[in-house]
């Protein structure tokens, strides 16, 4: 099993398969709106769109911490759009931990050994599918550590 067979419904409900950013560096954040974490969209935005060419933000909206995503997919495009201008791919709420987790949670979290500890957990995947490294909630994608993780390290 790899990456590349998850197929995810989007948050317009539309199915996409993962394969789509064979390629590509993906960060796939678990995202949620009431969180502390929250400005993070922002960074999220502006990193992908001066990487769209090489890399791709992926945000799962997420439920599981505090009741931070309580919203509806409708609620949640509505608030990434109109707050923070967010245009990289966003998906379906799905649930990250607990007995309900999605499978591609599963995959991730049994690939990397690092479970999901809070909101804005970012899984960095390389452009082959082969390496998934785990960065922490409150790592910025714009620090170091995540630019060497993404491989954009000056």
């Amino acid at each position: 099993m790899s990456i590349y067979d998850f197929t995810l419904d989007d948050i317009d409900g539309k199915p996409v398969s993962l394969a789509e950013y064979k390629g590509k560096t993906m960060v796939l954040v678990n995202v949620a709106s009431k969180c502390g974490l929250t400005p993070q969209y922002a960074e999220l935005e502006e990193f992908y769109r001066q990487n769209k060419d090489s890399a791709v933000v992926l945000g799962f909206p997420a439920n599981n911490f505090a009741g931070q995503e309580p919203g509806t997919n409708e609620e949640i495009k509505a608030f990434c759009s109109l707050n923070y201008d967010v245009s990289f791919p966003m998906f379906s709420k799905i649930s990250v931990k607990g007995d309900d987790r999605h499978p591609l949670y599963d995959f991730l979290v049994k690939t990397t050994g690092v479970d999901v500890s809070w909101n804005f957990q970012k899984y960095i995947v390389s452009p082959d599918g082969t390496k998934i490294t785990a960065l922490a909630p409150t790592t910025s994608i714009a620090s170091e550590e995540a630019r060497t993780a993404v491989g954009l390290a000056s």
